[in-house]
């Protein structure tokens, strides 16, 4: 559709952009200023695109477009230098098994996915899974025990790049026939003393310590509460009358369970993709991409977002404060 869009112009038009004109830019490129400047209308013209103005200074100013331009094309070409890692860690023969790690609170089908996607650049390769809690599967990652791992935020650790995949609301879990279960909807005031079942503090501590913080804002406090270690376990207990608990929205219901959103509030819980800055298989950042892809066709709530958050950032930055869309309500997340 776009073959006669190359590599090299995205290089081309980036270097003039970051340079604010072309002379610089050819110097930098080591090439020509005329091939420079007709590489880029060339350009602009297949794209119908305009990604720059000249000023009266003789140096460049980016359009909104152009300004878009430059984070993408940061974005194509990283992309392009790790598919050569990942191909050329192939062909030495450096990625012979990987072991990808998963906490119990993240969407299994997600994790499933992410194996797959390995499983079709690399089918000889042993994927071998390991389940564990997050801060410990953060460690695993870290000393190299463990090549990715599927956690749950907040999580901070200095040799870990981390990577948020999705967000998805936390609801309150509660039997069918419990009299709230009539309300289309829960105020946080529904929760005192029936917000009871909890994933224990001890499996992740800092979402733990998260999630009072937010009740506490909105006036919840809990005294007393069972403990869960794994979802299912959340579901029993639920289902046993012991109370409320909070589970990932789209989560497998048993059938006399049920779920409501909170009012007022925008609880999510945030799963992201961990692994290590330095020490990783070359084939991990291609699959984050490919899974984030995936996840935007199906429709699913993500943040692929160091790309196109930064986009957005650099636009709203471009208007004038009058022209500025007021921000959506703050949102209370389960993320540092």
């Amino acid at each position: 559709m776009y073959d006669w869009a190359e590599l090299r112009h995205f290089k081309y038009l980036l270097t003039i952009l970051e340079k604010q004109g072309f002379r610089a830019a050819a110097e930098e490129l080591r090439t020509a200023q005329p091939n420079l400047s007709v590489q880029a209308r060339q350009f602009q013209e297949n794209a119908s695109v305009r990604l720059f103005r000249k000023m009266k200074n003789g140096r460049i100013r980016p359009t909104d477009t152009g300004i878009a331009f430059k984070v993408l094309a940061k974005f194509l070409l990283d992309t392009r230098d790790e598919v050569i890692d990942a191909l050329i860690a192939i062909e030495r023969g450096d990625i012979t098994s990987v072991r990808f790690g998963s906490t119990p609170l993240v969407d299994q089908k997600l994790f499933r996915t992410f194996c797959d996607l390995h499983k079709e650049i690399l089918p000889a390769c042993p994927v071998r899974p390991t389940h564990g809690d997050a801060a410990h599967l953060a460690e695993e990652v870290a000393a190299g025990a463990v090549d990715a791992a599927f956690v749950t935020l907040p999580l901070h650790h200095p040799n870990l790049h981390i990577a948020e995949l999705r967000r998805d609301r936390l609801v309150v879990c509660m039997r069918r026939d419990d009299p709230l279960a009539k309300k289309a909807s829960l105020l946080p005031s529904d929760l005192q003393g029936n917000l009871t079942v909890l994933y224990h503090p001890q499996r992740h501590p800092n979402a733990h310590a998260r999630l009072l913080e937010l009740l506490a804002e909105a006036g919840v406090q809990i005294n007393d509460c069972s403990w869960a270690s794994h979802p299912s376990e959340i579901q029993t207990l639920v289902k046993d009358g012991q109370g409320f608990a909070f589970v990932r929205e789209g989560i497998h219901l048993d059938e006399e369970l049920t779920t409501r959103t909170i009012a007022g509030v925008n609880w999510t819980v945030d799963t992201a993709l961990v692994y290590n800055r330095d020490r990783h298989p070359k084939t991990i950042p291609i699959l984050v991409k490919r899974l984030v892809s995936q996840l935007s066709e199906n429709g699913k709530k993500i943040h692929p977002a160091n790309v196109f958050l930064s986009v957005q950032d650099a636009l709203s930055a471009r208007k004038d404060p009058a022209e500025r869309v007021k921000d959506d309500p703050a949102q209370m997340r389960l993320i540092g």
